[in-house]
């Protein structure tokens, strides 16, 4: 019989405590009966322990004993002698379900006194109203002599996205761009033109947890490498897996890395481009991020970052992309840069799900990207000044927790020693706080001691939070 881990179950869980009626055992065994209805445990799935869920979710043994005690009563649970509680279920069995990383899109907490720590999406730069103003008719006038659907992107931007990776060094063609919705349909087209269920996938530890999702429901097998900083062990670590069989492909996001924001120097990444070359490995760099990377403030700013796959072959590597993290997660605009061959594959998958990108969300890319220097160093200048305000914020209150200050992105990746951090999200929530703990980053459920604190939109939630989450990260250890 599948268990299923504590931690993936609290992220299911994610708000059950401030939904519903009832004391906290009918809202918890309500919240289970809906995950086994609805599918997202598997039926016959073996619960954790009593003590073990408690601990996770911040909350009394006696709590879960009690909650543990309906479900039995109304038959959705059974105990099966030294195996444990047994989930029963109605759902599909083959089924992956997101753990929660959505909550901030689609359950906003809101409310009163509310402090929203669970998303890192920026808002949006005043250029993505002047590129709208500035269309016309005369520009859609050119493309409606056809139906619009461009399943690989309309030319104007597959060029653009192509000069913008030759403005970086690197040769890129046209035919080599598919453009996609976002980065993360990036990612799952990816997953589901080059992975099988099964095949070994190498990711970093932590890592972008949505690639994770989309790994899991294809059914890969992840083996992570390397560790939350920039020693380099990553490379090693790979070398020493190869050994024992060729992964499927790795993923890897050397610039402006999400979770912790931090950026590979040339000597890993040279080491990196060794032994994927060597082992003539596959590679999937991720660089959606890549453009929030903060810099010193010079001249730099306006430079594009070069892709660590340069120089591989294009045959064996895929690169990720948007202008949704630099402008705005509302334009949906992403892409794809590898071979012509791979890019007909994944447009072949694209079209089956939704034929065609917007082609007016298109043209208003194209004329972001004639500006994008200018993005850049406007949007570089504001996180540097939200992550030097969020860090003096952090260190006053919590002098006691930990981080490395991040090359880039929009949040600081913060250890909490001695604490859970599932338990102190768990225990947050329930007094208005979301905030996503380490471990839903990790492909094996490590960094329960890590919490990541978004300040890309200023630090007045953040403010908000830290005393709660003091307050909760206390009673965690507890």
């Amino acid at each position: 019989m599948a268990r299923i881990a504590s931690t993936r179950l609290s992220r299911l869980l994610t708000g059950w405590s401030s939904e519903g009626a009832g004391p906290l055992p009918r809202r918890l065994a309500d919240a289970l009966r809906e995950l086994a209805e609805r599918g997202d445990v598997a039926g016959g799935s073996v619960l954790p322990s009593q003590r073990e869920l408690a601990l996770v979710l911040g909350v009394s043994r006696s709590t879960v004993t009690a909650a543990y005690g309906l479900l039995e009563d109304e038959g959705w649970l059974e105990s099966v002698r030294g195996s444990g509680s047994r989930l029963r279920g109605s759902g599909a069995l083959d089924r992956y379900v997101a753990e929660g990383r959505l909550v901030s899109f689609h359950a906003r907490a809101g409310g009163s006194g509310t402090a929203d720590l669970s998303s890192g999406a920026l808002p949006g730069l005043g250029a993505v109203a002047e590129a709208v103003g500035s269309l016309s008719g005369g520009d859609l006038r050119g493309l409606l002599g056809d139906d619009g659907y461009h399943p690989y992107g309309i030319p104007a931007l597959r060029e653009g996205i192509a000069a913008y990776y030759r403005a970086a060094g690197v040769a890129t063609e046209a035919e080599q761009i598919l453009v996609t919705s976002g980065s993360q349909q990036a990612v799952w087209l990816v997953t589901q033109a080059l992975v099988e269920p099964g095949d070994t996938v190498v990711v970093e530890n932590p890592t972008y947890r949505g690639a994770l999702e989309a790994l899991r429901a294809r059914g890969a097998r992840l083996v992570p490498v390397g560790g939350d900083g920039a020693d380099g062990s990553g490379p090693a670590e790979l070398l020493r897996l190869c050994a024992h069989g060729r992964p499927r492909l790795v993923y890897l996001q050397p610039t402006v890395h999400n979770p912790t924001g931090r950026t590979l120097g040339d000597s890993v990444r040279r080491e990196w481009r060794r032994v994927l070359a060597d082992r003539e490995l596959f590679a999937v760099e991720d660089t959606a991020c890549a453009e929030l990377a903060l810099g010193d403030g010079k001249d730099g700013d306006a430079t594009a970052p070069v892709p660590l796959v340069a120089g591989l072959p294009m045959t064996s590597t895929v690169t990720v992309g948007t202008l949704s993290k630099l402008f705005w997660g509302g334009l949906r605009v992403g892409w794809v840069r590898s071979s012509p061959q791979v890019v007909a594959r994944l447009a072949e998958i694209k079209t089956s799900v939704d034929l065609a990108c917007s082609v007016v969300d298109q043209l208003v890319a194209v004329r972001l990207l004639d500006g994008l220097p200018e993005a850049r160093v406007r949007r570089r200048a504001e996180l540097r000044g939200q992550r030097d305000a969020a860090e003096a914020l952090v260190r006053g209150a919590a002098p006691h927790w930990e981080w490395t200050r991040p090359a880039g992105g929009p949040a600081l990746w913060v250890r909490v020693p001695g604490t859970d951090t599932e338990a102190l999200a768990q225990l947050a929530r329930r007094h208005g706080v979301a905030v996503v703990p380490g471990a839903a980053f990790s492909p094996v459920d490590g960094f329960r001691d890590r919490l990541r604190l978004p300040y890309a939109r200023g630090t007045e939630a953040l403010a908000a939070a830290l005393p709660v989450l003091l307050d909760c990260a206390d009673r965690a250890a507890g």
